[in-house]
């Protein structure tokens, strides 16, 4: 496979994953500066780790949310527990992995993540977008 069709691997498997609005988004806000990084993401996370058979969706969802708590990335961490459900991921299943982030990543890493979890899943009830960051 060649970059080009690296890079739209990646893009298909990046909408499916954080939604056509999150990539819209990711792509409009480009600069200068900010393009070829967002090429290299769509090309290599989503077009060479995402589109392996290795593991499923579901259970990358799982893990890269339990590596942005150990990362403390909450920005990352919000954006992944949003998309983690296009992955047919449950709440019970990313409080679970929360629960499992206390004893590996620390409580008060765990702290914050299900604060910053329980605020994406109010706002999800609440029917609010995300942010634009």
């Amino acid at each position: 496979m060649n970059d080009e069709e690296r890079y739209e691997a990646g893009m298909k498997v990046r909408r499916a994953v954080l939604g056509d609005a999150h990539v819209d988004r990711s792509l409009e806000n480009r600069t200068e500066l900010t393009t070829e990084f967002q090429n290299f993401i769509s090309r290599y996370a989503w077009g060479e780790i995402w589109t392996r058979e290795g593991l499923p969706r579901h259970t990358r969802s799982l893990l890269t949310i339990a590596m942005m708590v150990a990362l403390n990335r909450g920005e990352e961490l919000a954006m992944h527990i949003r998309a983690a459900k296009n992955n047919g991921v449950t709440r019970d299943e990313i409080k679970e992995v929360l629960l499992q982030t206390a004893i590996y990543c620390g409580v008060p890493a765990a702290n914050s993540a299900f604060h910053l979890a329980d605020k994406v899943f109010r706002d999800e009830d609440a029917g609010e977008a995300p942010s634009a960051k």
